[in-house]
């Protein structure tokens, strides 16, 4: 194995061309869906890989508790630096663990004090008006989901506006784009290099929804005017939540929605550029996936080797 089985710690760095790439050429559907289960897997493919060097390097070490068996010579001599790989495993897996049960728990909480302020708060159609003079508007998933809005956004926008944003919202409801934004956000918890595809999944659910309230309006400048109106107006959505003047940058969701349609579909017209980031996500995501399983597959064969399974 040798330093390449530090190979799933690191190719996450190719997170951030393969993001700007998708961003561009893909439509933000598939930019989104292809985003997030690339994060995914780089994640759990380095967690996985600290979890073995954890293993594999402090085994045997003085009053660690598992048994020496599982850190065989043969196995240690494999990896450069296993006592010191070890021991910085340790504290990495810890803070992993650590970081993404906050996250875990911050979005848990928020989503139940926004339910706790919507008891009582009719919702016809689905759509949730509350009586708050500070504008902003957010999609709060459940059975059922809910568009919620302030009468302080509503008030400031006209009626064609209005059909944008609850469009926009009920696109992020039937998405699940709550989903794919925790599931990035966690893959980035795992590892910081992925905090580009944490930023460019919160940013293609965003165009995903523009582009489904567009569709739905029939009118790409109206969405483009209502998404410019709502950000210069808008507060910041508790966190976890997709907001209709969400993250992303918004000149850029407004230039968007004022140019032609994206084409649908996973492959775009203009393929080349594309075609080289999909195989650097593809390959580097293979090899981070080959790696893990490798050393995974190293360590339990020696265990069952020299240890009673």
């Amino acid at each position: 194995m040798g330093v390449f089985v530090f190979l799933p710690l690191v190719l996450p760095l190719t997170a951030l061309p393969i993001a700007r790439l998708a961003e561009r050429h893909l439509h933000p559907r598939a930019a989104t869906r292809l985003l997030t289960a690339v994060g995914a897997v780089l994640a759990l493919c380095s967690t996985l890989c600290l979890a073995l060097l954890m293993v594999v390097g402090t085994a045997q070490l003085p009053g660690n508790p598992l048994p020496d068996s599982w850190s065989d010579p043969e196995v240690r001599a494999a990896v450069p630096w296993d006592e010191v790989a070890g021991k910085a495993a340790i504290v990495a897996l810890a803070a992993v663990v650590v970081s993404c049960a906050v996250t875990v728990r911050r979005h848990v909480r928020v989503r139940s004090r926004a339910r706790r302020a919507l008891r009582g708060v009719p919702a016809p159609s689905g759509v949730a008006v509350l009586p708050d003079p500070t504008p902003y508007a957010y999609a709060l998933p459940g059975s059922p989901g809910r568009v919620v809005v302030s009468r302080g956004l509503l008030d400031r926008l006209d009626g064609g506006e209005r059909r944008a944003l609850i469009a926009h919202e009920r696109t992020h409801l039937a998405a699940r784009h709550h989903r794919l934004l925790l599931i990035s956000q966690l893959s980035a918890r795992a590892n910081p290099f992925l905090l580009p595809l944490r930023s460019a999944v919160a940013f293609g659910a965003e165009r995903w929804a523009d582009e489904g309230a567009a569709q739905e309006v029939g009118d790409r400048r109206l969405t483009a005017r209502a998404v410019a109106k709502a950000a210069l107006v808008s507060r910041a959505a508790a966190p976890g939540l997709a907001a209709f003047a969400g993250p992303g940058p918004v000149p850029r969701r407004v230039a968007a929605l004022l140019g032609p349609v994206p084409a649908a579909g996973l492959w775009p017209s203009a393929p080349a550029p594309v075609l080289l980031a999909t195989f650097v996500a593809a390959a580097g995501t293979a090899a981070s996936a080959l790696s893990s399983l490798n050393a995974a597959v190293a360590l339990v064969a020696t265990l069952r080797a020299v240890t009673p399974l």
